[in-house]
């Protein structure tokens, strides 16, 4: 490939990291919003980000099975569409107010996103040097969390209004016909936002299908081969690759409650939502931030491992500022993991797939299993949250970022079992 068509090709890739992380980083306004609108709880809230992330795990495999039938460029194409038809499921879900309609839309969603994710991670990963994968996913990074600080102030201009605090605060007062009206016309909003998003992941799949990215064969980046060595008959037996994937179950999780239950404990310390909306977007400005500094330092200052040491030392570091500050401090806290959070998931690939050859299709596949963490690790907040507290709550953060510490230390060096 020529040094033009890799920049056309990591221009388009960095694009479709946009739309990922937009749709992803609405879940941060849609979960209090649902808890509204639907009347929830807070783990029935965080529903939401189950039913997302739960599908990489049940489609990651199928969606690797597609990209062998398709390739790397049709397999966007397609995962674009799917995408598109699980927005289109929030009209109904919106007409109706019902709740497993809206996760069946969020499933659908996730799935599409499961198929474009194993596709472009790989990708933008063997488009160059491995020593500089990372790098290039902090590029893709930024694109990814730069949509993210956008897309709950987006989906929040059309769903939250001046006066829904006051209206919110006093539902149980209001008669049955007024509460359904209010929470039907509320249900409702979502039906513009989503629409448009469905017109433009249908004409995005059609011009990612006509464009001139270039279809990497994997088969052709096998580094094993082209070193001479042997490889190996089964995926499970890279101690690399297996324990990149549960640290990935970890990181994702804590990342999404970084960013979609921080609304939810702003408002909990009696911030106005008019205010507390901005959180998810503070959380994401954090990730660019981490994702600056690793496209300045790696590989010509700091290695992959070692960025990723310091990332966990950062989390571990906030988590425990958050359980032990008030107010707006700890939720600052909660909003400075995006920058600890930043450098993992960039640090983590390349060291996972390094040295598993052709498997890289099934490793990758495994890889974006690992992202329902982000459907586990929030509704065991949630729980916490309805028992405990949300602070307390967050003691669920120390553990992961502790995985994630033995990861970049002794977990990414092991060659054998």
């Amino acid at each position: 490939m020529t040094q033009s068509n890799k920049t056309t090709a990591i221009v388009i890739i960095g694009f479709l990291f946009f739309i990922l992380g937009f749709i992803t980083w609405l879940n941060g306004i849609l979960i209090p919003y649902l808890k509204t609108a639907c009347e929830l709880s807070d783990f029935q809230a965080l529903f939401v980000a189950f039913a997302f992330y739960i599908s990489y795990t049940v489609m990651a495999l199928p969606a690797s099975w597609v990209l062998k039938k398709t390739g790397f460029k049709n397999g966007m194409t397609v995962g674009l569409w799917v995408m598109a038809l699980g927005a289109l499921v929030f009209i109904p879900a919106a007409f109706t107010r019902v709740y497993s309609f809206f996760l069946l839309g969020l499933f659908i969603l996730g799935t599409g996103m499961a198929v474009l994710q194993t596709a472009v991670n790989p990708y933008i990963t063997i488009i160059g040097p491995i020593e500089s994968a990372a790098k290039r996913i902090s590029m893709m990074g930024i694109a990814n969390k730069a949509a993210g600080a956008l897309a709950p102030l987006v989906l929040a201009y059309f769903v939250v209004r001046p006066g829904d605090a006051e209206t919110i605060s006093n539902l149980a007062s209001l008669s049955d016909n007024d509460r359904f009206a209010f929470l039907n016309e509320l249900a409702s909003r979502v039906i513009i936002p989503y629409t448009g998003i469905a017109i433009a992941l249908f004409l995005v799949g059609f011009g990612i299908k006509f464009s001139t990215l270039p279809d990497i064969d994997s088969e052709e980046n096998n580094e094993v081969k082209s070193a001479g060595l042997a490889e190996k008959q089964s995926v499970w037996v890279y101690p690399n690759l297996v324990l990149g994937v549960i640290t990935l179950f970890f990181y994702v999780g804590v990342e999404v409650i970084a960013g979609d239950t921080i609304i939810r404990y702003g408002t909990s310390f009696n911030i106005p939502m008019e205010t507390a909306k901005l959180f998810t977007s503070y959380t994401m400005l954090a990730m660019v931030v981490g994702y600056l500094i690793g496209v300045s330092l790696i590989p010509r200052f700091i290695s992959q491992h070692t960025a990723l040491q310091a990332s966990a030392i950062l989390g571990v570091i906030f988590s425990l500022a958050a359980l032990f500050t008030e107010g707006f401090t700890s939720v600052l806290m909660i909003a400075l993991l995006g920058l600890a959070n930043a450098l993992v998931w960039p640090a983590v690939w390349p060291l996972a797939i390094k040295g598993i050859g052709s498997h890289i299709k099934t490793g990758s596949a495994l890889l974006i299993m690992a992202i329902s963490g982000g459907a586990i690790l929030p509704l065991a907040w949630g729980k916490l949250s309805d028992l405990y507290g949300p602070q307390m709550a967050y003691v669920v953060l120390i553990p992961a970022y502790l995985v994630i510490l033995f990861y970049s230390t002794v977990g990414h060096k092991m060659k054998k079992w």
